[in-house]
């Protein structure tokens, strides 16, 4: 099982251990497009691997802040009340370059970018780049994508 995300087609699909589509789904990634650099806002590219999932068990919307669960459900009422917060919901999956010097240690270590695979709101647009580096999705699509998924997953990030 590997995970492929293209940064032109936005869209990430999830290929079984024969190497057939299981399923695709729309993303969005950075809106600054694609970068390695700490402190870039960029998505990075190059092979990586799903370091930890988390989130198990806990519901739709439910919202993340440093990877806890904060009790909140995302609801548009919230959302006018921290407008510039960058909302991280439903589940995560922390993502782990395998690639030292492009995308692992140093300036350039996903892991230490918290670059995530994660929840976003229903209104977010999907389809076009507009996240701060991570890879956003719809939240039913996540919960899927998290329970087909085992830690240690490759994940391929490009530009194709």
């Amino acid at each position: 099982m590997r995970i492929e995300v293209s940064l032109k087609q936005q869209r990430l699909t999830l290929y079984g251990g024969a190497g057939q589509v299981l399923q695709t789904y729309p993303v969005s990634t950075a809106a600054r497009g694609a970068g390695e650099t700490r402190g870039s806002y960029c998505t990075p590219r190059g092979r990586h691997i799903v370091r930890a999932k988390i989130g198990a068990g806990q519901p739709e919307n439910a919202v993340f802040v440093a990877r806890r669960a904060t009790g909140e459900i995302y609801s548009a009422r919230l959302a006018e009340q921290f407008p510039e917060r960058d909302w991280i919901l439903t589940r995560i999956l922390w993502l782990s370059g395998c690639e030292p010097g492009r995308n692992r240690l140093g300036q350039v270590d996903t892991m230490r970018r918290y670059v995530y695979i994660h929840g976003c709101p229903d209104s977010s647009p999907l389809g076009r780049p507009g996240s701060r580096g991570c890879i956003r999705m719809r939240n039913a699509d996540l919960i899927e994508l998290f329970e087909l998924v085992p830690a240690y997953t490759p994940v391929l990030i490009s530009e194709d």
